[in-house]
């Protein structure tokens, strides 16, 4: 770890005139931020991730077993070559997968043979481009990405036999060298589940030049001069001469539909571009996405971790489409195996995402979340459910029916791109279905103890309370959308179902519990165990899960004041854990005992609106203080930079609303609240043309209060910020000072509003392309 430290210190050292130099958003951005984790601690659990924004393909290097979803480990000094990847988190595993690596002086094409040893100072991570010196081979490796596509390098420093290696990977693969087009073409199968029995990865890498002998290999042999293999396992390799020439140069693209179709991807993605065409244009587009918010101010670090997290928070979810020979918009569907017009998205769990990143593609990129969510709806057409967590298909993983809010959170803010009478109905579906055997993400796990108890009762149904919570708020989501398309009745009867959270209030302790089905409390209730009726957390983190009504569970807590002193008891409990039905200490456990906040546990997602609801009783400074605490505290742009796992960009996500100064603590609604700014201006522009600033006058590391506010020039006394103030343009200004200040936007008329009965507002530029008592039963 000292070592670890010092590299990034010699590295921030290296880059100290990085503002005023004037670098671009691009270049601030770190890709090796979070990749010193493993399974048993994250600091991310990310890998340095070479891709556009919202790609359909991603390229990194990896130091670990292809098997190994911890594929690239910052301590580690091995690589063993830059994959095509898919991963969205390691506790999913990768897909679709293969490789390149370049050696030298002899063949060797297995992955612990090839295997080279490498620096940190000589590897050069940025969105756009990654190149790294493999010390064992005397060789450098290049590459840029497209959406589908990739060019690659590779640069021989000595004379003699230079080899470019391609692994296939396992799971099922195939390989074929056509040498009279300098191509090799092939299929990977590689997979860890969610997947049809016809799917493939087929791919085509085209080189620059002829080569001088090639083979083929499977982990049992390496047949030299033959041109085809398929198997579990293949791979293939090609030599070149490299004695008079310069770099070996290739393109690679990729295709879940057919061989002819990645052919077309190539060809419309790169075509005759060189390499370093392709790198500018790689730059362009990320400085376009990351140029839609842009900061000034801030320390140095606070700027490359800012774009880092913006960086992070737009990786996911992968576009799964390609354009045909029209140019049309076509994907292989993984939920039926066939091929269907139009757009899907993968690669992502609502479950973490729905709380911050989506709200922000949904303000700075409506048009990538027109197209998520219809195909959102396509995936109900063709598998008869609502996603939880896809990749690329359904994938058994978390709790809850999160694309109610994104179905719910896009039209409030006026994306119009999908059927809201079909998703409608896939909710009333999935909210009223027990899912399938085969993933237990999907549907509604108890939902028939649901709609009857008013509760999913533990140990009947696992994770019950955090399960009963999660429905609840979806709940709401669904009857919003219900109420604004005119389907009444179901907006009833969902509306009704999200209040039943106060059935597992327990006044007496003051926390959500676990409810049997006979209605009694689950006994030896602590609420610093882990586990049992609860989701990688206990109750100290769950309570809070009532974001679509604060008021309410405000009431159930005993007031304003006595919600406003359990939520400083957060930060007060000490950080002690029982381990409960885990059985042993998980990562979660680890990291929320790390970061010394409590039982605040920010590494993991329950708990990232919690902060935010001091301004609902009057306490804005609290929130302040506590807000630019966690971000200067559990964040910065280095590979032990991020407090837990990553999460598809939604940890991210939650650092970039929150340095601009305000939070979507309710999805489906359409305010935000309002934190503390972390840099001196922001400036967002937005898809409809217009910009809005946020300037902070006097902000600095010992400013994180706020003094006053003024809005387009008009004083500016509330903790609400609504959507449509910001697609208006104009800007947002607050005077920080050092001190709390206790009077402003503290009283009642200035907080967030009550969102249970607000209908999605219209707007003008839609998106097109508890108690003690038992519960009764009804």
């Amino acid at each position: 770890m000292r070592n670890l430290k010092l590299t990034f210190t010699l590295w921030l050292c290296a880059t100290a005139s990085a503002m005023a130099a004037g670098l671009s958003p691009v270049q601030l951005v770190n890709p090796l931020q979070g990749t010193d984790s493993n399974g048993g601690y994250s600091h991310g659990n990310e890998y340095p991730a070479i891709a556009l924004p919202f790609p359909m393909n991603t390229w990194a290097p990896y130091t670990e077993p292809e098997r190994d979803s911890f594929y690239y480990q910052y301590p580690k000094t091995q690589i063993r070559g830059i994959r095509q990847t898919h991963q969205p988190s390691p506790w999913i595993g990768d897909y679709a997968a293969f490789a390149l690596m370049p050696v030298s002086g002899k063949l060797v094409v297995k992955e612990n043979d090839r295997a080279s040893d490498f620096q940190h100072e000589q590897e050069t991570a940025q969105p756009s481009y990654y190149r790294v010196h493999l010390d064992t081979w005397k060789a450098v490796a290049e590459v840029t990405p497209t959406e589908r596509c990739a060019s690659f390098r590779f640069t021989f420093e000595a004379p003699g036999d230079s080899y470019v290696v391609l692994d296939a990977f396992s799971g099922g693969s195939s390989v074929e060298i056509i040498p009279g087009e300098n191509k090799i073409i092939g299929t990977s199968r590689f997979n860890h589940g969610g997947i049809p029995d016809n799917f493939s990865n087929y791919f085509v890498i085209v080189f620059d030049r002829p080569f001088t002998a090639h083979g083929v290999w499977s982990p049992e042999a390496t047949k030299e001069g033959e041109a085809k293999l398929a198997g579990k396992h293949v791979g293939a390799y090609l030599k070149f001469d490299t004695a008079a020439k310069g770099p070996v140069g290739c393109k690679v693209a990729s295709s879940f539909i057919s061989p002819e179709q990645a052919l077309r991807n190539l060809q419309r993605e790169i075509g005759d571009a060189d390499f370093d065409t392709i790198r500018h244009r790689a730059e362009d587009r990320w400085n376009e996405a990351l140029g839609r918010a842009r900061v000034e101010g801030g320390t140095e670090d606070q700027q490359r971790t800012f774009y880092s997290a913006f960086y992070r928070s737009i990786l996911y979810p992968h576009r799964f489409y390609e354009f045909n020979e029209q140019n049309r918009p076509v994907y292989f569907s993984p939920y039926d195996g066939k091929l269907h017009d139009g757009f899907l998205y993968t690669d992502t769990g609502f479950w973490d995402t729905f709380r911050a990143a989506h709200p922000l593609y949904n303000l700075l990129f409506p048009e990538v979340s027109a197209e998520i969510l219809q195909g959102l709806v396509n995936a109900y057409d063709q598998s008869g459910w609502l996603p939880s967590w896809a990749s690329p298909g359904h994938r058994g993983c978390m709790i809850g029916n999160h694309a109610f809010s994104l179905f719910a959170d896009g039209w409030a803010k006026g994306i119009r791109s999908f059927d809201a009478d079909k998703a409608v109905t896939a909710m009333v579906h999935d909210a009223n279905t027990q899912g399938p055997d085969y993933c237990a993400s999907i549907g509604r796990d108890g939902a028939k103890f649901y709609n009857t108890l008013g509760y999913a009762p533990y140990p009947n149904v696992q994770e019950a309370t955090a399960k009963t919570l999660e429905y609840a708020y979806d709940d709401y989501c669904a009857s919003q959308l219900a109420r604004t398309i005119g389907r009444n009745a179901e907006a009833d009867e969902f509306a009704k179902k999200s209040m039943n959270y106060r059935n597992l209030f327990d006044t007496k302790s003051g926390f959500m519990r676990g409810r049997k089905e006979n209605g009694d409390w689950n006994e030896n209730f602590d609420p610093i165990e882990w586990g049992g009726p609860f989701t990688e957390g206990n109750s100290w983190h769950w309570t809070w899960s009532v974001m679509h009504d604060v008021p309410g569970l405000m009431k159930l807590m005993g007031g304003e004041s006595a919600f406003a002193d359990k939520l400083d008891a957060v930060f007060t409990a000490r950080n002690d854990v029982k381990v409960g039905s885990y059985g042993g200490m998980i990562h979660e456990m680890t990291e929320m005992v790390a970061a010394n906040t409590g039982q605040y546990a920010h590494g993991n997602e329950p708990v990232h609106h919690m902060i935010y609801l001091y301004d609902y009783v009057g306490q804005p400074w609290k929130a302040q203080a506590r807000i630019r605490e966690i971000m200067t505290r559990l964040y910065s742009a280095t590979p032990d930079g991020i407090c837990g796992d990553e999460d598809t960009g939604q940890t991210s996500a939650w650092y970039v609303f929150s340095a601009l100064g305000f939070y979507p603590v309710c999805p489906g609604s359409t305010n935000y609240v309002i934190g503390t700014p972390l840099f001196s201006r922001a400036t967002l522009t937005l898809a409809n043309g217009k910009t809005f600033a946020i300037t902070a006058h006097h902000n600095g590391p010992q400013h994180p209060y706020i003094h006053s506010a003024a809005l387009n020039g008009k004083s500016f006394n509330q903790t609400f910020l609504s959507h449509g103030d910001v697609l208006s343009g104009g800007e947002l200004k607050f005077e920080m000072v050092s001190a709390p200040d206790y009077k402003w936007a503290t009283g009642p008329e200035s907080r967030p509003p009550a969102v249970m009965s607000t209908p999605a507002v219209v707007l003008s530029e839609a998106v097109h392309s508890s108690t003690d008592e038992k519960p009764t039963t009804k």
